[in-house]
């Protein structure tokens, strides 16, 4: 009996037709970007929570930021904004008279090296000035990609995506992204969103992160992403229970 040898048949895509990784794709930006209009509501006034008013006074606060509360940094550093008030003061500065001032910041041995190594650096290479880009930025001592986004974001108005431990919690939990690394945490969430949202993207994240989506007990049972979120469930889910572990103040 003669067999009969059927042909493979490989799915092909026609011409207006999307593959399944292309819908796939599709729907997580669709409910990505449903999401952040979901924060945007829940936080018209989000915002960096560091004190600042100028490019060098921010770059100083977010370093100044690792490991430390926000609160925390903002009760520092007028004093120090007032003794340094340019990169030239802080390179010829005393060290230990940093130390002093940066010492409720915690590791402010560390924080008070780099602020003096990326001060010398603004004098020696960018004339005493905060450099306005990301490849300049994270030349700096004590700066990577994520003090640099923020300088950019909230100094210069440069779009960028801010990994802190809140936004990469939250883009593992919301699906967004899969990876821990927060270079590749970035990647995914440019992807997802157009270029000008993603400043207030950050923030909008920091702020629900910091108020609600708690690394140990996110408050699912008031959180106004319940019906997106794939990681609903992951705290309490009762309203009353859940009520009782959000934040008003984000400076924590």
């Amino acid at each position: 009996m003669a067999l009969t040898v059927y042909p493979l048949v490989i799915e092909e895509t026609y011409p207006g037709r999307m593959s399944l990784d292309d819908a796939r794709r599709a729907a997580t930006v669709r409910r990505a970007r449903r999401m952040d209009r979901i924060l945007a509501t829940t936080y018209p006034d989000a915002r960096c929570e560091l004190d600042f008013a100028s490019p060098l006074e921010l770059l100083v606060a977010t370093v100044l930021s690792a490991q430390c509360t926000d609160q925390r940094v903002n009760a520092v550093t007028p004093a120090l904004f007032a003794r340094y008030p340019d990169a030239a003061a802080y390179a010829s500065a005393d060290r230990e008279e940093i130390e002093a001032l940066i010492q409720p910041t915690g590791f402010f041995r560390a924080k008070a090296a780099n602020l003096q190594g990326l001060a010398q650096v603004l004098c020696d290479r960018f004339g005493g000035e905060v450099p306005e880009s990301l490849e300049d930025l994270i030349t700096l001592p004590g700066v990577g990609r994520k003090t640099a986004n923020v300088v950019l974001g909230d100094a210069f108005g440069v779009p960028g995506v801010t990994v802190d431990t809140h936004v990469g919690r939250l883009a593992r939990r919301f699906a967004w992204s899969e990876h821990s690394d927060p270079e590749r945490v970035e990647t995914d969430l440019m992807g997802l969103f157009p270029r000008k949202d993603w400043t207030p993207l950050s923030h909008r994240m920091i702020w629900h992160g910091r108020r609600m989506c708690h690394a140990r007990r996110p408050a699912c049972g008031v959180c106004p992403l319940a019906q997106q979120c794939p990681s609903f469930g992951e705290g309490p889910t009762d309203p009353i229970e859940a009520q009782r572990l959000v934040r008003t103040e984000g400076r924590r």
